[in-house]
């Protein structure tokens, strides 16, 4: 059979025999969405965290880590001895890592762990302190007042001597892996004198 045999209905034209015609391209999507204003753009960029200036990181930081020796020392009012040493290295924990987030520096929680508790050791009189504050919670009546009293203020001074450290190392482009506790030993006894004002 030829095409001249074949019904009309089905004899192939030339847009057949060439195959389908090319769709039509599909309208452009930038066209139906309106144009986002030059304020709103610049005003993204600002907030983001890479385009913060060193000064308003530091600021935010300062007042996460006094947010922070807040909850510490709420923390440091736990009655049971031990745990409310705990539960401030999780505070303290906490603040590092939040603190790490400002500046963009990767946290790992075991050298986080770590460097809190070097961090504290190297402030060897106010550590032992808050140790015996938190075990004297153990003695009935008394123990437990005079522990209520200590810790808090205690854990507090520390939770913020050791975040201002963390602070200042970050300002001036440190991480978690050069961190030295030894040379922070000046600095975070100073810390301590003005959190006590």
């Amino acid at each position: 059979m030829n095409k001249k045999n074949l019904p009309k209905a089905i004899r192939p034209t030339a847009t057949h025999e060439a195959g389908p015609a090319p769709a039509a391209p599909p309208p452009a999507v930038a066209a139906h969405r309106p144009a986002k204003p030059a304020a709103t753009v610049a005003a993204r960029k600002a907030a983001s965290p890479k385009a913060a200036a060193p000064d308003s990181r530091r600021a935010r930081a300062k007042k996460l880590v006094e947010r922070f020796s807040l909850w510490s020392g709420a923390a440091g009012l736990i009655p049971l001895p031990f745990v409310d040493a705990f539960a401030v290295g999780g505070v303290q924990m906490q603040m590092l890592r939040r603190i790490s987030l400002i500046y963009e520096i990767p946290f790992s929680a075991n050298m986080g762990k770590a460097l809190i508790a070097s961090t504290a050791g190297s402030m060897i009189p106010a550590s032992s302190v808050v140790g015996a504050a938190s075990v004297i919670k153990g003695v009935p009546v008394v123990g437990t007042a005079v522990g209520a009293v200590a810790m808090p203020a205690l854990s507090a001074g520390a939770t913020y001597a050791i975040g201002m450290a963390f602070v200042q190392h970050f300002d001036t482009g440190g991480t978690l892996l050069d961190f030295s506790p030894p040379d922070y030993r000046e600095f975070i006894k100073t810390q301590k004198e003005s959190f006590k004002r």
